[in-house]
């Protein structure tokens, strides 16, 4: 990873965003293979096994679309005002989301939209169109949500299990069917008991963290297997740093993100040109998404999704992009 970032700093963004289509189509290929040849984990097929290493696509595919997307965007502001282009915009945004949701990744596939939004509107595509499709987005979460928290099973629209488990979960809703059988409400009981226990553990070491945690290696739902170890040094890492080295540590973490992210904004706000400024935005943007989302589900402010923690999170393709 440091070393592509050190590559990389040698080559000009202006070159990055000739070649922004070439890799944007490159990861949309591989993201269509993935669930024809993918390794299956989980439930899901995110990854090609390549023996010495995983290669995820979607990592990859959020940089070549921020880069295929800004070097769209660049093009004179009054050809923006075109629907033709807005549409054609939300094409490039869209196609991406639909593959990585085929995974299915719905929180890979989530933090594209507000990339592009961002985007969109440091562009200058007018506001009327943004705000029109965020009041869609912002229907269709709504309904989905009334779907999958009040509606009977035949009813509601049709998504993964695992992503209404967790939208239950995040609610406190009963995973038991109203008119559900004594056996069958045990069962339902069981299993939501088995899925919320990521959650609560990472809440539990993030509150017993205390004000400076209790030392290096020696949190106790660590180094007991409460947080399970699979997690522990990729999406919950947060809550790791929040137990060994407390409110301290986590604050510090959060700072350091903040000089991060306030150094992009700066980096946009100084960019030369149009390009500079959008691909930055898209950058911050999606760096800030993943933070967000990240910390939020470990502090149960989010849904638990598998979104790696930017600079921190174990993995290999997250690191590489």
């Amino acid at each position: 990873g440091t070393a592509a970032a050190a590559a990389l700093c040698l080559v000009g963004y202006h070159a990055l965003a000739r070649w922004s289509v070439v890799a944007y189509w490159g990861t949309l290929f591989l993201l269509a293979l993935v669930p024809i040849f993918g390794t299956m984990r989980g439930g899901a097929r995110r990854w090609f096994d390549l023996g010495f290493f995983s290669l995820q696509p979607s990592e990859f595919a959020k940089l070549a679309f921020i880069l295929a997307l800004a070097h769209f965007l660049s093009r004179p502001v009054d050809e923006l005002r075109a629907p033709m282009n807005f549409w054609k915009a939300m094409g490039l945004l869209l196609l991406p989301c639909v593959l990585i949701l085929k995974e299915p990744d719905l929180g890979s596939a989530l933090v594209f939209i507000p990339s592009g939004f961002a985007m969109m509107l440091v562009a200058g595509v007018p506001r009327r169109y943004l705000l029109r499709l965020i009041g869609i987005v912002g229907v269709m979460a709504a309904l989905i949500l009334v779907d999958v928290l009040f509606a009977p099973p035949s009813w509601q629209i049709k998504l993964e299990e695992y992503q209404k488990q967790r939208l239950l979960v995040y609610f406190g809703q009963d995973f038991a069917p109203r008119n559900a059988t004594p056996k069958q409400k045990a069962e339902a009981r069981r299993l939501q008991q088995e899925k919320s226990y990521q959650a609560k553990q990472a809440l539990i070491s993030v509150g017993s963290g205390g004000f400076t945690g209790k030392g290096w290696r020696e949190g106790d739902q660590t180094a007991g297997g409460f947080l399970p170890p699979g997690a522990a040094h990729t999406d919950f890492i947060f809550s790791v740093i929040a137990e060994e080295k407390g409110f301290v540590g986590s604050v510090t973490v959060l700072t350091l993100y903040s000089v991060l992210l306030f150094t992009g904004l700066r980096i946009a706000g100084q960019a030369r040109d149009r390009l500079g400024k959008v691909l930055a935005a898209g950058v911050v943007t999606l760096l800030f998404s993943h933070i967000f989302i990240n910390i939020g589900m470990n502090i149960r402010l989010m849904p638990v999704t598998g979104i790696p923690l930017p600079l921190l999170s174990y993995g290999g393709s997250s690191v590489l992009g």
